[in-house]
């Protein structure tokens, strides 16, 4: 156990030395406190940010504190600075997370919510995806969320209360073509949180999905461009196609603030749903997906990619 003066350290060293804190060192907050995952950018900064101004003590975390910068700055901007607090938490690594949890216990206490955000998109088709790819992807989006979770579990049971939020997708419920890494991870998160939904109802906590479909997030564009695009792949038009719909996806899909308000909905709501999609457009493929044939599926999709074949 680290004592105070070398904690307090720690802490300065990883968020702005000039910030003034009402927290005191090993105290219970009487706000809710927020360790939220994945925070450099996209939802998480967003995220970090509306709960920050909504009054909660937010541990905003991210693999790489050098990219903290940005969201020091709104935070600063924003007059919020005493309620954004950035550690260093690296998903994929054991010692990182128990680190970032044992630091937030100290600060405030306890923790409230937990908000298992990080993830990334491999983009390809499954035959030109190296298996590493795959493992890799999952250990972000599958297994970085179920050891985070798994290290908050015991201080939420002992405090009989605390809520979980798992960012997934629409890929977390479609399969979509092009896209078999991220849609496989997140179909493991979505039934690893069915069943831990189901385990935690003896103890007051509660796990949410929420079920974004494309957002102006970099998410995307950052998948697309770390793949391998051969001319003489077999699956090169339709590799085009894909890098084409992410740029488009970027510029003119929906509005992010709306995943901002439905977890500041979910973090107010004294019962929340368990699954929370988010944007017409998925409520609608969801909708489709339920009624529609399987076989009816697939001759549009076969149809669209004849398409794409073609031109």
């Amino acid at each position: 156990m680290k004592d105070n003066k070398t904690l307090q350290n720690q802490t300065e060293a990883t968020t702005d030395n000039n910030a003034p804190s009402s927290v005191q060192l090993n105290s219970k907050s009487t706000s809710s406190v927020v360790l939220i995952t994945g925070c450099s950018s996209g939802f998480g900064k967003q995220i970090s940010i509306a709960l920050a101004e909504a009054g909660y003590q937010v541990i905003a975390t991210m693999r790489d504190v050098t990219k903290k910068e940005p969201l020091l700055q709104e935070a600063s901007a924003r007059g919020i600075k005493d309620r954004l607090h950035m550690i260093p938490l690296d998903v994929t690594k054991q010692d990182s997370i128990t680190q970032a949890i044992d630091q937030t216990l100290q600060l405030f206490g306890k923790i409230d919510i937990l908000i298992n955000n990080a993830g990334y998109a491999t983009g390809g088709f499954t035959e030109e995806i190296p298996l590493e790819d795959w493992r890799s992807q999952f250990e972000t989006n599958f297994f970085g969320a179920v050891a985070t979770t798994q290290a908050v579990l015991k201080p939420m049971r002992e405090q009989r209360s605390g809520l979980i939020i798992n960012m997934s997708s629409i890929c977390g419920q479609f399969g979509f073509p092009m896209l078999g890494p991220y849609t496989a991870s997140k179909h493991a998160l979505e039934g690893f949180s069915e069943s831990l939904r189901l385990e935690m109802l003896p103890f007051g906590i509660k796990v949410v999905l929420i079920e974004p479909g494309p957002y102006r997030t970099d998410i995307w564009e950052k998948s697309i461009e770390a793949a391998a695009f051969s001319p003489e792949s077999p699956y090169h038009p339709f590799l085009e196609y894909l890098q084409q719909q992410a740029k488009h996806n970027a510029m003119h899909s929906g509005d992010p603030e709306e995943v901002v308000h439905t977890v500041l909905r979910i973090v107010k709501a004294p019962n929340p749903s368990f699954r929370c999609p988010v944007g017409k457009s998925v409520k609608s493929l969801l909708f489709s997906k339920k009624i529609l044939p399987w076989r009816f599926i697939e001759l549009l999709v076969k149809k669209q990619l004849h398409k794409i074949r073609k031109k």
